[in-house]
């Protein structure tokens, strides 16, 4: 997507996830800024948004995920992160929105 990126992954409990998140950002922000294709890539937000899933979810995810380009024909990202966020009783900052 344009606008975002999905990752399903397992990681390890010795991985901090900020560690992670640290590591891909600048690892994959090196790899596209040296892509064709990718000459529009400034930086990646500041932000992320991690969701933990129940294993017996995780086929269901995958396929969300293969099929995110269709979904998001009828749904934008931000009113999808809006209703993932409510349906954990959560509220959107916007503060963190747009960093």
């Amino acid at each position: 997507m344009e606008d975002h990126v999905h990752i399903l992954l397992s990681l390890h409990p010795t991985i901090a996830l900020s560690d992670f998140m640290r590591e891909m950002k600048a690892e994959t922000s090196k790899m596209l800024k040296r892509t064709a294709g990718f000459e529009k890539f400034a930086a990646w937000s500041e932000g992320y948004a991690a969701l933990s899933y129940h294993l017996k979810d995780k086929e269901m995810i995958i396929n969300y995920i293969k099929n995110q380009r269709e979904h998001h024909k009828t749904i934008s990202f931000r009113d999808e992160y809006v209703a993932f966020l409510n349906e954990m009783k959560l509220s959107l900052d916007e503060r963190d929105w747009n960093r």
